[in-house]
């Protein structure tokens, strides 16, 4: 048993764990959407999707802040939360692992199995912008690291990898598939490049690496049915649905300043009747 769960919470996480793994499929990929808090997260299993994982941009923004500006602490205080929503699996972003060392790493991913996540993911972004992507020996060890916690307990935690050269200026498609490859060898469950925008390029690290990938879905990104044939087994959103809920927000307060006309009543009529049936049902029963 997980130090600080019951034999039901340990055996509970196992089963969620589990099924997420299994729902990684080259040529059937999971859509995960990424929740920002726990109405958001019953909304979404009301929806049917099969898993969820959080945004660390989603999340900061409900504290009225950017991303990378959230502790361990209130991370994975929220990943519980979200959690503790649904009976759906979550994965969490928990960003670089809140610390540079393979040990701060290790801590990161330990307080991740206290939490009851299915999964996690660590991305090797330094936060700073001299040396924003720690050298890839360094970056490999992180990921055994977190490998060793994740998988050294009753429950096989899905361990994503990322490799951030795409989101930081770094167009390097041969250094990202080179990283992927020592973060798969390191134990890494899932690979993960977000920024990658064409087929050609999925295609090669598909070729390159044999775990499950997941894409991030962005403007010019091919279509999900596009990148089923491909054999991708992951489609996440990141902050995309949170940032959607935030425009929505923007424009019916213009609308109401600007033309003092309410047609964005619409819309909220539409989030009333999903947040009624979503709230009612609870959905913690799904699975």
């Amino acid at each position: 048993m997980v130090c600080g769960m019951t034999d039901d919470q340990s055996s509970d996480q196992s089963q969620r764990a589990e099924r997420f793994r299994a729902l990684h499929l080259p040529g059937q990929p999971l859509l995960l959407p990424n929740p920002w808090d726990a109405g958001s997260a019953r909304l979404l299993a009301s929806l049917g999707f099969e898993a969820l994982a959080t945004t660390s941009s989603g999340f900061a923004a409900t504290l009225g802040r950017l991303d990378g500006s959230v502790s361990r602490e209130e991370a994975l205080t929220h990943a519980a939360a979200i959690v503790a929503a649904t009976q759906l699996p979550v994965s969490a972003d928990l960003e670089n692992g809140f610390g540079d060392s393979p040990e701060e790493v290790a801590q990161t991913a330990a307080d991740a199995v206290q939490a009851g996540l299915a999964g996690f993911s660590i991305e090797d972004y330094s936060g700073r912008k001299t040396e924003p992507i720690y050298d890839r020996g360094l970056a490999a060890e992180r990921i055994a690291a977190a490998a060793e916690a994740a998988h050294g307990g009753p429950a096989h935690l899905v361990l994503t990898a990322r490799s951030e050269n795409y989101l930081h200026g770094r167009q390097d498609l041969d250094d990202t598939i080179s990283r992927l490859l020592a973060y798969q060898e390191a134990g890494a469950d899932v690979l993960y490049a977000p920024g990658l925008g064409s087929a050609r390029d999925i295609e090669a690290v598909l070729a390159a690496v044999d775990r499950p990938v997941n894409v991030l879905a962005r403007p010019g990104l091919p279509t999900v049915g596009e990148l089923a044939a491909i054999g991708v087994s992951r489609i996440s959103v990141g902050g995309a649905f949170a940032f959607a809920a935030v425009g929505a927000v923007v424009e019916a307060a213009r609308e109401l300043r600007e033309r003092g006309t309410y047609e964005f009543m619409a819309g909220a009529a539409v989030g009333v009747r999903a947040a009624r049936d979503a709230f009612a049902a609870g959905y913690l029963s799904r699975g």
